[in-house]
């Protein structure tokens, strides 16, 4: 099932605006989030077209909570970060998705909830996003 109003579904502009898509998972699409205010950002986006985790079928909620666990595992790996953050909000944007969010000791919003959208963007060259996607895609 698909919404053709939905980013995530038509993986039109408005989605490459915002993130790279690094792979596709048993049942979700890999993205690195472009404001990498938090090294190693990412989003965990289901493929199919529903809004609440209790939507989706027990086999198929439980194959993407565990592309979720697998990516926040990469993540730490790949970056040493201290805590992965978890963020599912979709208030605007009606499609289970979650932000995988590392942090770090000595970083940005470290013992509280992260910036979902940072004053100070942090947006990098495309070789460095690539170099990023790599080690993502190493350590998976």
């Amino acid at each position: 099932m698909s919404d053709q109003t939905c980013f995530y579904c038509v993986k039109d502009q408005r989605l490459n605006d915002l993130m790279i898509e690094i792979c596709e998972l048993k049942a979700s699409t890999l993205y690195l989030f472009k404001e990498q205010t938090y090294r190693g950002r990412c989003i965990v986006a289901c493929k199919g077209h529903v809004n609440e985790l209790f939507e989706l079928p027990p086999e198929e909620r439980n194959l993407f909570m565990a592309d979720v666990a697998n990516v926040a595992a990469a993540i730490k790996k790949a970056f040493g970060a201290d805590k992965i953050n978890y963020g599912a909000y979709s208030d605007k944007l009606p499609h289970l998705h979650f932000h995988l969010v590392p942090k770090y000791q000595d970083g940005p919003s470290w013992g509280s909830t992260f910036a979902m959208s940072p004053e100070d963007k942090i947006m990098l060259q495309e070789a460095e996003y690539n170099q990023l996607i790599q080690k993502i895609k190493e350590s998976l």
